[in-house]
This record gives C-alpha cells, sequence and structure tokens, in this order.
C-alpha cells in the first residue's frame, strides 16, 4: 500500500496558541504552513486591539494611548515566548502519521509518547448482506511502562480500549490481558449499496517504544442461520457477538449456547442492533438479555422486543469463575498486584431455533383443560351408576317385602298387604327422585311387625364392658339397624346459633368417666364420640374457615410479590433471577414461562371437584339427619366435613401457590410453593386421627398454630440452615422433643399430666401394644430424619421439612390399613382401586420429579445444566407431568380417605374398634 506522512495540526487551543507554537517547533512543513499561521497571529491581534481607543481612524494617538499599545505589545510578545518555549516540548508528541490500511493485512509497528499512528480503512456495506469487522491486537513488549491506547472512529460510534486491558473481578482483583480482539459495531446503512470508513488511532504516553500488532479483518460468518449450529472460540479479552435476523413467519426464536468446557464462566447476550454492543465482562448487563452459562445456556427472543427485527447474539467469557460456582481465587497480597489470568478460551457452540407457534399454545391448553374435566365427567357418570345401583336395589327389596307380606296373615286385618307392596313402590320412586340412599326409614315402614319386634336393647353389646377382639359385620339383620327411632334420634332442626365454642366439651362426665372410657384395653368408636354432634360439627368447620382467611391473606402478598419478581426480570433483563427450564420455557404475555403456570390448573380444578363431592356427601348426610336415620345417627364412622372442605381448599390453594412460585422460581419463594404442602400433609394426618378419636382431635386454632411453626422453622432454614451448625442442633432438639411430646399425648389419649394425677383418678397405667407399635416406630423414623439432618445438612431444608412430614403421614396411613383389617374390617371396591391407583399415578409422579430440570440450590449457570426440551406435545417438560400426576394422585388420596371406612356405614360404633 501507499503509505504517506503528513503532520496534522492538533487542537491544543485557540488558532493562535497553535500557531506559536507551529513557528517556534521548527518543524519543515513547508513555508506555505509558516506564513499561514503568522497571518493567524495577525489576525488574532486585530480581532483583539479593534475598536480601541487611538486605534481607530482620526487624529493620532496620544501619549497615553501609545503607553498601553506598547505594554500590550510587550505583554503579547510575553506569552508568544512562553507559548513558544512550551510549544518545544509538547511539539515532540504532536506528530501523527496516518497510513492508509487494509484488510487481512498485519501491521507490526512501534508507539511512542512522540508519535500517534492513525490507520484508515474503508470498506462497502450493503443493506441486504451483513458483513462484520473485527479488530485484533496484541502487543509484543514486555514491561512497558504505560499502556497504549487504541480508539476506533467509525460513522456512528467509537470504540476504544487500552492494552494491556485491565478486567476487574471479585474484591477488585485486576487481570491484564496483552491480546485483545473485538468486533466493530456495524451501523445500519439506507442505500443499497455504501462505502464507510473508519480509523484506528494507536497513541501512548510512554517515552519508550513499544511494539505492537495490529490485524483488521473481516468476519464471513457474521450472521447466524436458523437451525444451523456455529462454532467460535471466545476469551474475556476476546469477546465475539453476531447477527441474527427474524426470518418471514418467524416471531419467536431460542438461541442455545453449548459448551464442552464447564469452565471458564461465561455469559451470553441478547442486545439489539446500535452502537456500541456492549462486550466486556463489566458492561455486558448494561443492556438487553443475559445469563451466565457453563455448558448450556438459553434465551427465548420474541420479535416484538427488537423493532428492527434482527438481534445480536454476545458470548463473553468471565474473568472468574466464582459467578458460575467455581473456585475462587486467592486475595492478592498487595491491592494493586496484577493476576494472571491464564489461558481463559472457551470453545462454543451456538444454534438458533424457531420456538413454537400459536398453535401448539392452543393445543397444550386444551390438553390440559381435557385431562382435568374428564375427572368431572367420569364422577358425574359414576354418580349415575350409583344412582341406577340404588334404584334396582330399592326394586329388590320392594319385592322382599312383598313376598313377605303375601304370605298367610296371621289374622284377617293383614290382607291389605298388597296395597302395602304398591305404596311402598310409589315411596321409593319418590325417595329416589330425591336422592336418598338410606333405606332404613322404609324398612321400619314397610317390614313386617314381627321381624323387627325382636330387636331389644339387649342386642346391642355396650362397649364399655365388651371384650370380644374379633367381630363381623357380614351377617348382621337388616332390622338390627331398624329399630325404633323414638329412643335415639333427636331433632336436628335447632339452630346452630346458639352453639357456642367454649361448648366444646359438653359431658357430664368430663373429669372422672374420660379416664376410665379413654384408657380401656379395646377402645371403640362410641366410647370418641360422644360430645353432641352439632358442637362438633361446628368446631370442625373452623378448619374450612380459617384456612379460607389464611390463603386470602396469605395468597394476595404472595401475587403482588412475584409480579413484582416478573417485572424486575422484563425490565432488566437478568435471566439469573429465575431457575427456569429454559430450553422448555414458553412465554405468552409478560410470563417468561407460561407451560409451567398453565400445568399447575390441575390442582386448581381436582381441589373444586373434591368439593362438590363432600359437599354432596354432606348434603346427603344432613338429610339423613333431618329424617332422624338411625344409620347416620348411630352407625359407621362419624360424618364431619370440615376437614374434607380444608383439605379441598389448600388443594386448590396449592395449585395457586405452585403457579406463583413458578412465575419466578427462586430459593426466596419456595416457600411459596411448600407452604399448603405442610397444611396438606397435616390435614390429612388429623383427618385420619378423627375418623376413630372425634372427640379428642385437634382444635383449629391449635392445628394451624402447630403448621404456622413448620412454616417458621421452613423460613429460617431456608434464610439461614445452609451450612448452619447451630441451627441444625436446634432444629433437631426441638424436632426429638415435639416427637416425643406427641407420642406421650396420642398414646395416652390426651389424659396424662407430668407428675400429677388425672383429675380424681390414679395415674394412668396404659397398655395397648398396637399404638405402642406405630409410636415406636414412628419415633424411629423421626429420629433418624433428625439424625440425618443434623449429619448432612442438606441445602433444600424446604424439602426436607416436606420429608419428615410426608414420612409421617405414610406411617400412619399404613398403620391405619394394617389396623383396619387386623380388626376384621374390609376395604370396599371402590376405596380399593383409589388405593391402587392412586399408589401407581404417585410413582409415576415422583419419577418425573426426581429428574430435576432446574434447582435454585446451585448457581443459575449450574442450573442450565439439568435443562432438558419439551418432552410432551412440544409444550410441556417433566416438571409440568410431575404437576399433572401429583395433583390426580393428591386428588386419588383425598378420595381414598373419604371411601376407606364407606364398609362401616351399617355398623354400629359400638362395634368399631379406635385405634
Amino acid at each position: 500500500s501507499t503509505l504517506h506522512n503528513r503532520v496534522i495540526a492538533p487542537e491544543w487551543g485557540g488558532a493562535a496558541v497553535s500557531a506559536a507554537r507551529r513557528i517556534t517547533s521548527g518543524t519543515s512543513s513547508g513555508s506555505g504552513e509558516t506564513v499561514s499561521d503568522k497571518m493567524v497571529l495577525r489576525s488574532c491581534w486585530k480581532s483583539r486591539h479593534k475598536n480601541r481607543p487611538g486605534t481607530g481612524p482620526g487624529p493620532g494617538p496620544s501619549a497615553a494611548a501609545r503607553g498601553v499599545r506598547a505594554g500590550s505589545a510587550a505583554l503579547l510578545w510575553l506569552c508568544v515566548t512562553q507559548f513558544a518555549c512550551a510549544g518545544g516540548e509538547l511539539a515532540e508528541i504532536t506528530k501523527v502519521v496516518q497510513k492508509d490500511a487494509e484488510f487481512d493485512v498485519t501491521y507490526n509497528d512501534t508507539v511512542t509518547s512522540e508519535n500517534q499512528t492513525i490507520y484508515a480503512f474503508n470498506h462497502t456495506v450493503s443493506r441486504n448482506r451483513t458483513e462484520g469487522v473485527r479488530v485484533s491486537v496484541d502487543v509484543l513488549s514486555q514491561g512497558f511502562e504505560s499502556p497504549i491506547l487504541f480508539v476506533v472512529r467509525q460513522k456512528q460510534a467509537v470504540l476504544s480500549f487500552q492494552i494491556p486491558l485491565i478486567l476487574r473481578g471479585l474484591y477488585q482483583r485486576k487481570y491484564p490481558y496483552n491480546h485483545v480482539g473485538r468486533t466493530l459495531c456495524q451501523p445500519p446503512t439506507r442505500a443499497a449499496s455504501e462505502t464507510q470508513y473508519f480509523f484506528v488511532d494507536v497513541s501512548t504516553l510512554s517515552s519508550q517504544g513499544t511494539n505492537y500488532q495490529l490485524r483488521v479483518s473481516r468476519v464471513e460468518s457474521f450472521t447466524l442461520h436458523t437451525d444451523k449450529k456455529f462454532s467460535f472460540t471466545a476469551s474475556p479479552s476476546q469477546p465475539q457477538y453476531f447477527k441474527y435476523d427474524f426470518p418471514d413467519g418467524v416471531d419467536t426464536v431460542i438461541v442455545k449456547v453449548n459448551s464442552d468446557a464447564t469452565f471458564p464462566c461465561s455469559v451470553m447476550s441478547i442486545q439489539d442492533i446500535q452502537c456500541p454492543v456492549y462486550d466486556l465482562d463489566n458492561n455486558v448487563a448494561f443492556i438487553g438479555m443475559y445469563q451466565t452459562m457453563t455448558k448450556k445456556g438459553a434465551i427465548t427472543v420474541q420479535r416484538k422486543d427488537f423493532p428492527s427485527n434482527s438481534f445480536y447474539v454476545v458470548v463473553v467469557v468471565k474473568t472468574e469463575d466464582e459467578a458460575c460456582g467455581g473456585p475462587l481465587r486467592f486475595y492478592p497480597l498487595w491491592p494493586d498486584e496484577l493476576i494472571n489470568a491464564g489461558n481463559r478460551s472457551k470453545f462454543i457452540d451456538v444454534i438458533v431455533t424457531p420456538a413454537i407457534k400459536s398453535e401448539v399454545y392452543v393445543m397444550g391448553m386444551l390438553f390440559c383443560l381435557g385431562i382435568f374435566l374428564s375427572f368431572y365427567l367420569l364422577t358425574l357418570l359414576m354418580t349415575c351408576l350409583e344412582n341406577k345401583r340404588s334404584s334396582i336395589l330399592f326394586l329388590n327389596v320392594c319385592v322382599c317385602v312383598c313376598v313377605s307380606t303375601a304370605k298367610t296373615p296371621a289374622s284377617p286385618y293383614e290382607y291389605g298387604s298388597f296395597g302395602k307392596c304398591v305404596c311402598g313402590l310409589l315411596v321409593m320412586s319418590f325417595c329416589f327422585v330425591i336422592e336418598i340412599k338410606n333405606l332404613t326409614s322404609f324398612f321400619v315402614l314397610f317390614s313386617p311387625a314381627d321381624n323387627c319386634s325382636t330387636l331389644s336393647s339387649e342386642a346391642i353389646t355396650d362397649s364399655a364392658t365388651s371384650t370380644d377382639n374379633n367381630y363381623g359385620y357380614a351377617g348382621m339383620d337388616l332390622c338390627h339397624c331398624a329399630r325404633s327411632l323414638d329412643s335415639v334420634g333427636r331433632s336436628r332442626h335447632e339452630s346452630l346459633s346458639s352453639v357456642e365454642e367454649d361448648d366444646y366439651d359438653t359431658l357430664d362426665d368430663i373429669n372422672s368417666d374420660k379416664n376410665i372410657v379413654r384408657t380401656k384395653k379395646y377402645l371403640y368408636v362410641a366410647d370418641l364420640s360422644r360430645k353432641d354432634k352439632r358442637i362438633l360439627s361446628k368446631k370442625y368447620q373452623i378448619y374450612f374457615w380459617n384456612i379460607a382467611t389464611i390463603a386470602v391473606f396469605y395468597a394476595l402478598p404472595v401475587v403482588q410479590l412475584v409480579i413484582t419478581y416478573q417485572t424486575v426480570v422484563n425490565v432488566t433483563g437478568n435471566q439469573d433471577i429465575c431457575f427456569y427450564n429454559f430450553l422448555c420455557a414458553h412465554p405468552l404475555g409478560a410470563l417468561s414461562a407460561f407451560n409451567n403456570i398453565l400445568s399447575n390448573l390441575g390442582y386448581v380444578l381436582l381441589g373444586l371437584l373434591f368439593l362438590l363431592i363432600v359437599l354432596k356427601r354432606d348434603i346427603i348426610h344432613q338429610r339423613a339427619l333431618v329424617r332422624n336415620d338411625f344409620n347416620a345417627l348411630e352407625c359407621g364412622i362419624p360424618k364431619h366435613f370440615g376437614l374434607y372442605y380444608a383439605m379441598g381448599t389448600a388443594l386448590m390453594m396449592e395449585g395457586l401457590l405452585s403457579a406463583c412460585y413458578h412465575v419466578c422460581p427462586n430459593y426466596t419463594n419456595f416457600q411459596f410453593d411448600t407452604s399448603f404442602m405442610y397444611m396438606i400433609a397435616g390435614l390429612c394426618m388429623l383427618k385420619l386421627y378423627q375418623k376413630r378419636h372425634p372427640d379428642i382431635n385437634a382444635s383449629a386454632y391449635t392445628a394451624y398454630a402447630c403448621l404456622a411453626g413448620v412454616i417458621f422453622f421452613s423460613v429460617l432454614g431456608v434464610v439461614f440452615g445452609k451450612g448452619n451448625t447451630v441451627f441444625w442442633i436446634v432444629f433437631s432438639v426441638i424436632h426429638i422433643l415435639a416427637t416425643m411430646l406427641l407420642s406421650t399425648q396420642l398414646y395416652y389419649m390426651g389424659r396424662w399430666r407430668l407428675g400429677k394425677r388425672s383429675s380424681g383418678s390414679s395415674r394412668i397405667r396404659h397398655v395397648s401394644s398396637d399404638r405402642m407399635v406405630l409410636l415406636v416406630m414412628g419415633n424411629i423414623v423421626n429420629w433418624s430424619l433428625a439424625a440425618y439432618g443434623l449429619i448432612e445438612r442438606p441445602n433444600d431444608f424446604a424439602s426436607y421439612l416436606l420429608a419428615i412430614a410426608i414420612c409421617n403421614l405414610l406411617l400412619y396411613f399404613a398403620f391405619y390399613i394394617i389396623m383396619k383389617l387386623r380388626s376384621g374390617e374390609r376395604i370396599q371396591c371402590m376405596a380399593l382401586v383409589c388405593i391402587l391407583f392412586t399408589a401407581v399415578v404417585w410413582g409415576f409422579a415422583l419419577y418425573f420429579f426426581f429428574q430435576g430440570l432446574s434447582t435454585w440450590q446451585k448457581t443459575p449457570a449450574e442450573s442450565r445444566e439439568h435443562n432438558r426440551d419439551c418432552i410432551l406435545l412440544s409444550f410441556f417438560d417433566d416438571h409440568d407431568i410431575w404437576h399433572f400426576l401429583s395433583s390426580i394422585a393428591m386428588f386419588g388420596s383425598f378420595l381414598v380417605l373419604m371411601t376407606m371406612d364407606d364398609d362401616l356405614d351399617g355398623i354400629q360404633r359400638d362395634k368399631i374398634f379406635a385405634f
């Protein structure tokens, strides 16, 4: 190339100062330039003294005027002399050499404080073709005293950097880099073809010569293409970025960046097409969307966020690995000590793939609704089949009654049996229409008088004195449960408004008989269901109203908080705030992962369906009580639906709060996803205990206070529990003490006092081997869990606490089933189907749960290593399937609790064991 040198006047001050320096510098730049500089001085002199007294036309100047002019001339000469002396020194660095340079040519030059070099480049920019330009600089000298400054001046941008490039890490560590490579920003052009110029200025303040190499090259593969992988190498001082244009018909794409090496830690960023491009570790977070990564990274980009229909994919390698969970370097001995970063190059692949279309969104929503609405249809179908079966049962009973009444009458007055049979058919039809399923009243009205007359009070065994261990219910006479209701029925039309909470314990023998009844060797349900049923019903309804109030006050701040989280993510572009599965995170509106939110719909819909089922049973039971039905009053497990309502509400709230958690999942709001899981586990255990111990179950206030303590410890564990030995010691001690206290309370049925005699009775010496086995196993499990927590100290304290609750629930449920079978009871077909179905669904659900698509226990970059693609309809991932299956499994578990004792509906309570 043609090289020519010329001196360029720098702008050190005004024109006069510049001219004075040039006059005194002695540079041989031609007489023309010297004359021009003298003319500048003369012009400055004239402009300074124009229109002063004695200088204009007219009479000659006075003596005073001549004195002023002489003084001004002397002052000007002094100033010129001083500038000349200083100019002799400054003229050494004002020598600027401009060179016409070319692409793909390496320039080896030396720069000092006495000279400045400018490299002039030009290239053609096309509107339809984007071509990147990259500047690479390498300093060959060692131990230079001052850095070299490189300034790239473009049409619409200026890029500057120094060598050595100093990048700072944590605690202000300094890492120098002598080799720098930067890609120039490409401003858009409206013309079909345009020639643009840019200049690379090289300067330094070092008096010693510093050797460097400069190379400017074209980046041929600057534009990324859809579904085409591109590979490159990046380092902290040599970041890379590439352009992507949205093709027609594509509104959303996923930018995936992969690497085989975990470290060094890197950052991927999506930035708009504008200058400057922030591509250094210390400024990459200034604009656009960004996330740290080790092996995997993915960002979903929407066309609506980029008006130019294109964007830059920027990849920057960080100076340290601490942000990605890597080791932290030692702290330097001296604050200004430079640390050698070593080789931090990273080989990276990038690929841009189209995201799903709107049709997939619609298909996913319809699939989600279809699954859970099918349970509504199945429930409706089973209700119709049950009603049909009841109608057939009515007809069979009617036939039996007609046959029995058609026998030879004992007196002539009994020949009206055929009319009674017809009347019975009409009554049964009416009962079927209004969905009255219990036929006890019908048996009482239309059974032969001699069959029911044999029933006497001696047929009922007193539970307080019975010691029979094995009993069966199959051979029980129907008329046995059809005795006259006048002796046992009570009016249910009394208002509950007069029932006060202080009246919960209204037994006459409250202080004496409890110790006798509750500490018998063989305890029956009748012994623990002696309180007024109206009072107990209202007591257990408090569970529902309390959890509904808790849900409102808990959910509203949570919704507000997660909306704020999502807004912060959208405004700042920091993708490290939320721990999504970025490979299967489908945005909708302001939400970043709509599919993870939608999959929680099952909890809400199935919770609502469970509430409807409970409501139906509650209505049927209330109608039976209004009719003074004997089965409803004296047979089966006492029906209290307050805990069922609370369980259904908790399931719905679990869906809502899980959706809120998945708006922006991270460790600070994980408690939203688990709070109502604790409540569900606690309510299920309370319901199991209430079935056989309705009089002594915990009140709603006590139960929710204990659950509040559990949630309180959950928050403490999340905030302070990570690696904190003191916290784990305190929690383990409290866990063990609570286990022992609860075991004592359950074993003695609440009738024990520490160091005292119970009210008016001797010390209780209880003997119950079955309950003792349960409590011993429970203590072994809880002590083991406490020891595990104290030794291992798991990072996910919330899940550890939930595991404790689930283990205790499963242990109690297994004990209940075993004791039910040991007592000679049976499990009906519907309950058995629910148990088997729920167990299978729980198995599949746990499989998908343990896939672990993300984890906030690690850094965001490490969490992305677990990300996976969608596996269902290209819309749902493994965790979404966990949501589907777990909601179904929880719904099935609730049905098991509701139906597992339906076989006892015709059995008197003084024959049902309490365990």
